[in-house]
């Protein structure tokens, strides 16, 4: 068995691949649904229902969507260019961490100041701390996917050693928390009484932003074309160190984003249980997305009321709800396939 490139996908077939591939893994969980001896068809009614079925369970899911966002924006600009960003969880606590240095009063200033630095500040830390392994990558030909994995250990570390220490709130009763943002730095909720907050507006207007990059700039271009293949980009003159140094600060800063967004917008302060796994989750949205910003928003509902749904649909059908973790990785191998399906020919011998 080999495989022969494919002439350039019609629209049909970027089409069908995707929805194929999402076909694809409810058929395989149903399966696992069957054995668990339930009817597939109604627990993934109950799903549904969990996830879409009221006004609450529509808020959860897009706040459940909206680090997921940021995270899958950041892995699909990263994976555009080649960059192999598995960093995307170090990157997300760090932006948490500055917004709550900065954000629980070392910067007494009002809100529509205080928001916009906190945001600049961690979109900042993030892109630097991606910057170390783009320049190991360039410098010394260090493979990324292993540095930017080390990486979120050592930043969980991290975040414990400051919580358990500078960053601990003295009125947390010794749970490893840090303090309580101020108000002045926390964004505002979309609907009053309700958790979706303002965080989710500035990840689908920073989606529509990096279409518009990737789609329609010189900078798109070159990530694209370096991508694509970094030997050609650089025989035609494009300085490709520099492109990938500039994706990595892109990449970390959107991620770190994401931390601001859920500190500042959600939890309001610092624990190490932040994220269930968001950085990683990320890596699936994008891959569902197949690196399209715009496509990451959508991916990332999929993916949120996934886990919403499977929470509320684990109550009624007595289903593990761990079976939302078998839909989404089922759904990046699915999608790995049909991405591959739809670029290749399989040639039996």
């Amino acid at each position: 068995m080999r495989l022969e490139p494919k002439p350039a996908p019609s629209l049909a077939a970027s089409i069908l691949y995707p929805v194929g591939a999402i076909f694809g893994t409810f058929i395989i969980a149903g399966l696992l649904v069957m054995a668990a001896g339930a009817n597939p068809i109604s627990v993934f009614g109950l799903v549904l229902k969990g996830a879409a079925g009221s006004q609450f369970a529509i808020l959860e899911t897009l706040t459940r969507a909206t680090p997921l966002i940021f995270t899958g924006l950041a892995v699909a600009v990263a994976f555009r260019a080649k960059l192999w960003n598995i960093g995307a969880e170090a990157q997300f606590y760090i932006g948490a961490t500055v917004t709550v240095i900065l954000g629980t009063g070392a910067l007494p200033l009002p809100a529509f100041i205080l928001v916009p630095l906190l945001m600049i500040a961690a979109l900042l830390c993030g892109a630097l701390l991606l910057a170390g392994p783009a320049w190991l990558k360039i410098r010394f030909g260090v493979d990324e996917v292993v540095t930017t994995l080390l990486l979120n250990f050592i930043v969980l570390l991290f975040v414990s050693m400051l919580l358990e220490g500078v960053l601990k709130d003295p009125m947390s009763l010794g749970w490893p928390q840090s303090a309580k943002v101020m108000t002045e730095a926390q964004l505002p909720r979309i609907i009053t009484g309700k958790r979706l907050h303002y965080g989710f507006v500035i990840a689908v207007a920073l989606a529509i932003a990096l279409w518009f990059v990737m789609k329609k700039t010189v900078l798109g271009y070159e990530m694209r074309a370096v991508g694509h293949n970094a030997g050609a980009a650089r025989f035609l003159g494009m300085p490709v160190n520099g492109i990938v140094m500039k994706t990595a600060l892109l990449s970390g800063g959107i991620a770190a984003l994401g931390g601001f967004s859920e500190v500042a917008g959600l939890k309001g302060n610092l624990t190490l249980d932040l994220s269930p796994g968001f950085g990683y989750t990320g890596i699936v949205v994008a891959m569902l997305a197949m690196l399209n910003p715009i496509g990451v928003v959508f991916s990332a509902i999929f993916v949120a009321g996934i886990f919403v749904g499977a929470a509320a649909m684990s109550r009624a059908a007595g289903v593990p709800s761990y079976i939302a973790d078998v839909i989404v990785a089922t759904s990046l191998l699915t999608m790995v396939t049909a991405i591959m399906l739809s670029r290749y020919r399989v040639r039996w011998r």
